[in-house]
């Protein structure tokens, strides 16, 4: 889904990155969550960070695929390359 203009804050509606995360202005203050859910790439990559397992975030949200925590890895690893462009 396309970014769209708007005057105040620059954009509104969701922008999807690749096909499981996404960023909606209107979902947790934008930040990039899981398509479909509440849950922040931010949080995952914490999780992942502090110790946990795939299994471990799969047990803790079921809703989750293992795709999506790739996802999640991915989406950062864009960004990063994205900012050293």
């Amino acid at each position: 889904m396309a970014l769209l203009a708007n005057s105040r804050h620059g954009y509104y509606g969701a922008r999807m990155t690749g096909t499981r995360i996404e960023i909606n202005p209107a979902v947790m203050l934008g930040k990039p969550v899981i398509r479909g859910t509440r849950i922040p790439v931010e949080l995952i990559l914490r999780k992942l960070a502090e110790g946990a397992t795939t299994a471990d975030l799969l047990d803790a949200y079921p809703r989750l695929v293992e795709a999506d925590i790739r996802a999640c890895a991915v989406h950062v690893a864009d960004a990063a390359s994205q900012v050293l462009d």
